[in-house]
C-alpha cells in the first residue's frame, strides 16, 4: 500500500518529495522518510507517524541535492517505528531504497546476506534490497563485469529484482550515481513523469500532476533508469524497450476541504454532483419508449454481452458490497445469474469454470492486489479454451489510467474524482450507478423489462442527486445531535433486507473504520438466528426499513430487537407514520422506490459514522492501520 516517489533534476529534490509524499499520503501514513544523494553522501532523514512528523524533524536539518526518493509507509513487516522508516539503506550507506509491496522470499535472502557478513537494524523486507545490491556492485566492479548499454546501477538492479519473490515496485539511489534513480515494477503500480528537465517516479499521478501530465505507467517486470538527460526502460531481462509517455487527460483538481471539517464530510456532500456526472456521462435523460436507440451508453463492445449467461465479480471491502448491490440489480433487472466473490478467496477456491460467463473487477483504484490478481488468474485459466470460455472482463473504476485497465477487455469509468478520505464514500456512490447502468444496459439490449418500465426508471434515476441533497440538508443537524449519545458505545448492529443488505453492511464497515468501534451487518431475517443473542440496552440496532416488498418483515424484525432493549434507529421513510411507533430514533429519507433506495439509504449511515467519529475526536480521513488503495496481498 506505501508511497514512493523520486526525483532528479535542477530543483532541490527534499520540497519536491514531501510535495510528493503529500499527495500520497493516503496510501499509508505510518511513518514516512526521505533520502537525497550530494557531496557523496546519501542524506536520509525519517520519522515515525504521519507526514507532518517528518516535516518538524526537518526544519532545521539540510537536505542538500538535486535527486533524492521518498516514502509514505503502511506497515507490513515490523512494526510502524523509525527504524523501520524507508528510505532503508545498506550496511555501508552507499544504496538507497524505497518499496511499495512485499518480498515474500526476504527471509531466505536475509539469512544468507547474514553468512556473508551482511548485518540487518530493521525488522522490514525491505531492507535485504539495498544490501543485495550494494553486493551485486561489488561483485560486478571486482569481475568487470558491466553491461554494455546499462549503466552499473540499473544492471545490479535488473539482477537483484530476479531475486525478488512477491509485488514490489521500488527506487534506488546510489551514492556512486549521484545524477541517476532506478525504479523496477513488479505487480505494485509505478509511474514515470516526464518533465521540462527533470523527471519523477511514483506510485500514483497525484504526486506527478503539480510537475507534469506526460506519464508512462511501467509494466511487470519492467525497470526505468531517470537521469537528468530522460528515461531508459528495459525489462528484467536488460532488453532495452521503446515507450511512449502520453498525456494525463482532464484538469488538475485542487484537493482542498473547501471549508469543510474533513475530507470525508466534503466528499459525502460529493455524491449529488457524482450521481448527475454518470447519469450525464451513460444514461440519456430524453429517451422515450418510442425510442430506437439504447437509452444507456457505456460504450462496451457488443462481444462482452452476445449469449452471456452468468457474470461473476470479484471485488473487496466497499466495492465488495457495491458489488453485491450490483449482483441483486444484474439478476432482477437484468436476469442474468450472478456471483460476488471475496477477491482475496478467489484465487485459492475459484468456482468450476462456466461457459459465456463475464467476469467484473470492482476497484476504486484500478490497484487493488487481490482484485488484480483474481482476474489475472482468471485470465490465464480461460486463455487456452474453447471460444465458449474464452475470458470477457470488465472493469468498473475510478481510475482509467490503472493497471486494471490494462488487465481487462473494457472498464466502466465511475468518474468520482479524487477521493483523499480513506473511507470511501462517494466513490461506494459511483460504483453503485455503474452498476445501475450497466443493469439497464443489459435489460434493454435482453428485454428483461418493459420500455415503460426502463422509462420510469431512469426519470427516477434523474431525480436522485436533488434527493440526496435534501438528505444532506435535512439530516445532517439531527445525524450530528444523534452522534452525542454514541460517544462511548461499544457495539452497533446494521440490519437490512433485499437490496438494501449491502447497505447494512456498508453502515457497519464505515463505522469500523473510522470510529472504531465494533460493528456488525445482517439481513434482518438472520437476527433470530443467532446474532439476536448480542442485543441489550448497550447495543444499538439499525434497521433500514424502505417502502417495498421488505418493508413489513424488516419492521417485524426491528420489533425483535426492540423486545431486547435496543435501541432502535430507522432509515425510512418520512411519510410512514407507523415507523415513529417502533423506532427510537428515526433518519428520514425521501420516499422512492425500493429498487433505487441504496442510493439513499447510504447517506445516514456515511453520516452516522463520520459524526460518531468526529464526536470522539479521531482522525476521519487518515483512520489507524489502513490506506487508500492496498496493493499488497
Amino acid at each position: 500500500m506505501c508511497g514512493i516517489v523520486g526525483y532528479v533534476g535542477t530543483q532541490l529534490a527534499s520540497e519536491i518529495l514531501l510535495e510528493g509524499l503529500r499527495c500520497l499520503e493516503y496510501r499509508g501514513y505510518d511513518s514516512a522518510g526521505i533520502a537525497t544523494v550530494s557531496e557523496d553522501k546519501i542524506h536520509c532523514i525519517r520519522a515515525k507517524g504521519k507526514l507532518n512528523h517528518l516535516k518538524d524533524k526537518l526544519m532545521g536539518h539540510e537536505m542538500p541535492g538535486m535527486i533524492g526518493i521518498g516514502h509514505t509507509r503502511w506497515a507490513t513487516h515490523g512494526k510502524p517505528e523509525e527504524h523501520n522508516a524507508h528510505p532503508h539503506l545498506d550496511m555501508t550507506r552507499r544504496v538507497a531504497v524505497v518499496q511499495n509491496g512485499i518480498v515474500e522470499n526476504y527471509r531466505e535472502l536475509r539469512e544468507g546476506l547474514k553468512e556473508r557478513g551482511y548485518t540487518f537494524v530493521t525488522e522490514t523486507d525491505t531492507e535485504v534490497i539495498p544490501n543485495l545490491i550494494a553486493e551485486c556492485l561489488e561483485q560486478m566492479e571486482s569481475a568487470g563485469e558491466f553491461q554494455e548499454y546499462l549503466s552499473p546501477l540499473t544492471e545490479a538492479v535488473r539482477r537483484v529484482v530476479n531475486q525478488l519473490e512477491g509485488a514490489f515496485a521500488i527506487a534506488v539511489l546510489g551514492v556512486d550515481f549521484p545524477d541517476e534513480i532506478v525504479a523496477a515494477r513488479q505487480q505494485a503500480p509505478l509511474v514515470i513523469g516526464f518533465g521540462l528537465g527533470e523527471f519523477f517516479c511514483a506510485s500514483d499521478t497525484p504526486a506527478i500532476l503539480p510537475h507534469t501530465r506526460a506519464v508512462l505507467p511501467l509494466e511487470n517486470g519492467e525497470l526505468a533508469t531517470l537521469t537528468p538527460m530522460g528515461v531508459e526502460v528495459c525489462d528484467f531481462t536488460g532488453r532495452r524497450l521503446r515507450k511512449h509517455p502520453h498525456l494525463l487527460s482532464g484538469t488538475s483538481i485542487a484537493v482542498e476541504k473547501q471549508g469543510f471539517r474533513h475530507f470525508m464530510l466534503k466528499e459525502i456532500y460529493e455524491q449529488p454532483s457524482v450521481v448527475r456526472t454518470c447519469l450525464e456521462m451513460y444514461v440519456d435523460r430524453t429517451w422515450t419508449p418510442k425510442s430506437t436507440t439504447n437509452p444507456v451508453q457505456l460504450g462496451l463492445p457488443p462481444e462482452l454481452y452476445t449469449d452471456l449467461q452468468q457474470i461473476q465479480i470479484v471485488a473487496c471491502g466497499t466495492s465488495w458490497h457495491a458489488s453485491l448491490v450490483g449482483k441483486y440489480l444484474l439478476e432482477q433487472v437484468a436476469g442474468i445469474p450472478t456471483q460476488v466473490y471475496y477477491a482475496s478467496e478467489y484465487r485459492y477456491a475459484p468456482p468450476p469454470l462456466t461457459p459465456h460467463t463475464l467476469m467484473i473487477g470492482v476497484t476504486q483504484s484500478g490497484e487493488t492486489a487481490d482484485t488484480l490478481s483474481a482476474i489475472g488468474m482468471e485470465k490465464e485459466r480461460r486463455s487456452n479454451l474453447a471460444p465458449a470460455f474464452r475470458p470477457r472482463l470488465l472493469g468498473i473504476t475510478n481510475r482509467m489510467q490503472s493497471t486494471l485497465t490494462r488487465l481487462v477487455d473494457c472498464a466502466i469509468d465511475t468518474h468520482a474524482g479524487i477521493e483523499i478520505g480513506v473511507a470511501a464514500t462517494k466513490t461506494f456512490m459511483a460504483q453503485l450507478m455503474a452498476f445501475y447502468c450497466l443493469a439497464l444496459d443489459l435489460a434493454h439490449q435482453r428485454q428483461t423489462i418493459s420500455a415503460d418500465r426502463l422509462q420510469e426508471i431512469i426519470a427516477a434515476l434523474w431525480h436522485i442527486p436533488a434527493q440526496i441533497e435534501a438528505v444532506l440538508a435535512d439530516q445532517e443537524s439531527l445525524i450530528e445531535e444523534l452522534a452525542h449519545d454514541f460517544s462511548e458505545t461499544q457495539d452497533f448492529i446494521f440490519v437490512g433486507r433485499g437490496i438494501n443488505f449491502p447497505i447494512a453492511l456498508e453502515g457497519a464497515l464505515k463505522l469500523k473504520e473510522i470510529s472504531y468501534i465494533h460493528a456488525e451487518g445482517y439481513p434482518a431475517g438472520e437476527m433470530k438466528h443467532g446474532p439476536i443473542a448480542l442485543l441489550d440496552a448497550k447495543v444499538p440496532v439499525v434497521a433500514i426499513a424502505m417502502p417495498g416488498s421488505v418493508y413489513e418483515k424488516v419492521i417485524s424484525n426491528a420489533q425483535e430487537a426492540k423486545a431486547r432493549d435496543a435501541q432502535l434507529i430507522g432509515v425510512t421513510s418520512p411519510t410512514d407514520a407507523h415507523a415513529a411507533e417502533v423506532f427510537d430514533s428515526l433518519l428520514p429519507v425521501p420516499e422512492v422506490e425500493e429498487l433505487l433506495s441504496p442510493l439513499l439509504t447510504v447517506i445516514p449511515m456515511q453520516l452516522l459514522s463520520y459524526h460518531i467519529a468526529a464526536r470522539r475526536g479521531l482522525d476521519v480521513d487518515q483512520p489507524r492501520n489502513l490506506a487508500k488503495s492496498v496493493t499488497v496481498e
